[in-house]
């Protein structure tokens, strides 16, 4: 099955390169033959935040990472995650606190690589 990886360096809000990553990302998981894995890393680590709070008729970075998870595999880079205090208990369900060995992993088997 073809794969991407997306690796994300943005925070969530201020910027929109999150929101259309996660859009791509989400495009592409909803294809049946695809798989999708998503690597957080710098401010992106908080797009994982649970409990996000935003206003009406904006959109929500957690919810849309949610799609991802359900469909395919995210990590948070632990390094990344201690640097700003972020606890494994703030990280909305089904993202994992993750390491350079797997994003290495993750890399070399990837048939397509998108850095956001």
């Amino acid at each position: 099955m073809p794969s991407t990886l997306f690796i994300l360096n943005d925070a969530p809000y201020g910027s929109e390169r999150a929101y259309n990553a996660l859009r791509l990302a989400a495009a592409i998981a909803g294809k049946d033959d695809q798989q999708v894995r998503m690597f957080l890393m710098g401010d992106s680590v908080g797009c994982a935040k649970s409990g996000q709070k935003v206003p009406e008729g904006y959109y929500n970075v957690q919810v849309m990472l949610g799609k991802i998870v359900r469909k395919g595999e995210v990590l948070l880079c632990g390094t990344c995650m201690d640097a700003r205090g972020m606890q494994a208990e703030e990280v909305m369900e089904g993202a994992l606190r993750g390491t350079m060995a797997q994003l290495t992993d993750w890399t070399i088997g990837s048939d397509k690589v998108l850095v956001f």
